[in-house]
């Protein structure tokens, strides 16, 4: 891959003004968060920090303060990346309606919804302790085990790290994706992509009608192996917990936008390789609408300009852009290199510091690669970079506090793990 390297500058913040359409002024015209901000019409770019700042008193109009009484909206906090979990308004079940709003309208696997088959969900276990709380706190008294979010969604991870499932745990979430296929002779497959392929490599199970991987970017070798295994496509959902889902994939080379009560804008990121970064203009959620939100999460595009419709592949996350001599590296750009390389690693975790990285890996047969791979795929690394990368063979990748792996372990800066 032979790309010219920029010369390395800070991200771009984005303080650029733009004027708002009136459906997106007239959401916020009560919002105490906004006064300052909008002037004539116009709005800046925000980040995380400026909305966490001052919250939840910054969104506090007096609808939502009612909303918040009456149980018509709740605070709640994301599930978590490998930074800072967010706190956010919004109406109950809002990720989950916006889920099925996408599901059932999606070209391919909307068949699968309008026939009302389960959705078995194997994820984090810190999703799976939110779906608990929900249910405890409504003071739920249904004969149906606590980890059913609604009448067809079934979170059945219970474990924090996958590699500690114990055989016993692993019977379980079969039998429980066996007797949900069984009601109404299908099921559909949501999942963390490391977790499902964590699944795959210790047991069998059944076909599922469709598979959705919505929660981060999925490595492109575990796509592969769990389109292998399981002989059907993954359709990608891409959104968050504050905005609900934006983007899906089909059958065409670009994501598709998904953007009702929604504008979106790619901002770039200075000193990437064409690297941009989504800024989302959102009404969905009428009790935090969040107007030029820049959300961290980087793309990159067909033709390599800032048209939202030619997004055609999620790359992380901005706060784990690799910094090398020259050039940002996102995740999706290194992973492209591990794909390319080396198909049989699994996961993987790049350790940074001042004068070199070396990335540890695991593999789907448990096997180290074979030294003439490992010298190719160490070349190929340190060209994408600039740094000097050397690869470590694992037997075990441990997952981070929230549930999910991290890519990146870099000492040069403050990333918490």
């Amino acid at each position: 891959m032979n790309r010219k390297q920029p010369a390395l500058k800070p991200p771009q913040t984005g303080s650029q003004l733009r004027p708002m359409e009136l459906k997106f002024l007239d959401a916020v015209c009560d919002v105490p968060f906004y006064r300052d901000k909008i002037v004539d019409g116009q709005a800046p770019i925000i980040t995380k920090s400026e909305v966490a700042k001052d919250f939840p008193e910054s969104f506090m109009s007096a609808a939502t303060a009612s909303a918040l009484d009456t149980g018509a909206a709740q605070i709640v906090f994301s599930t978590g990346t490998n930074h800072a979990r967010m706190a956010l308004i919004r109406p109950p079940l809002f990720l989950l309606k916006s889920y099925y709003s996408i599901w059932e309208a999606h070209p391919v696997i909307g068949e699968s919804f309008r026939r009302g088959i389960p959705r078995v969900s194997i994820t984090t276990r810190l999703a799976t302790d939110h779906v608990i709380r929900v249910n405890s706190e409504a003071g739920s008294n249904e004969h149906r085990s606590s980890r059913w979010l609604d009448s067809r969604t079934l979170y059945i991870n219970r474990v924090l790290d996958p590699a500690d499932w114990t055989n016993a745990d692993v019977a379980k979430m079969v039998e429980e994706i066996t007797q949900a296929r069984q009601t109404v002779g299908g099921y559909h497959l949501d999942c963390s992509a490391n977790h499902l392929a964590h699944l795959l490599l210790r047991a069998y199970i059944p076909a599922p009608d469709s598979i959705v991987n919505a929660y981060e970017m999925m490595p492109a070798n575990t796509r592969r192996f769990i389109e292998h295994r399981l002989n059907r496509s993954v359709v990608d959902l891409f959104g968050s917990t504050e905005l609900g889902y934006m983007f899906y994939s089909d059958n065409s080379p670009s994501y598709v936008p998904y953007l009702e009560d929604m504008d979106v804008e790619l901002a770039p990121i200075a000193g990437s390789r064409g690297v941009y970064t989504l800024v989302i203009s959102s009404i969905r959620n009428r009790f935090m609408p969040l107007i030029r939100y820049r959300t961290g999460d980087c793309v990159l595009t067909e033709d390599g300009t800032a048209d939202p419709s030619r997004i055609v592949k999620f790359v992380g996350r901005e706060p784990e852009l690799l910094s090398g001599p020259g050039v940002l590296t996102a995740h999706g750009e290194l992973d492209e290199i591990v794909a390319d390389h080396a198909p049989a690693v699994f996961l993987y975790r790049l350790g940074v510091t001042d004068r070199e990285a070396q990335l540890a890996y695991t593999t789907f047969s448990g096997d180290p690669l074979s030294s003439e791979v490992s010298l190719k795929l160490s070349a190929a690394l340190s060209e994408l970079t600039g740094l000097p990368v050397t690869t470590e063979h694992r037997y075990r990748i441990d997952i981070g506090k929230s549930g999910k792996y991290r890519w990146l372990c870099d000492e040069r800066t403050d990333i918490a793990p």
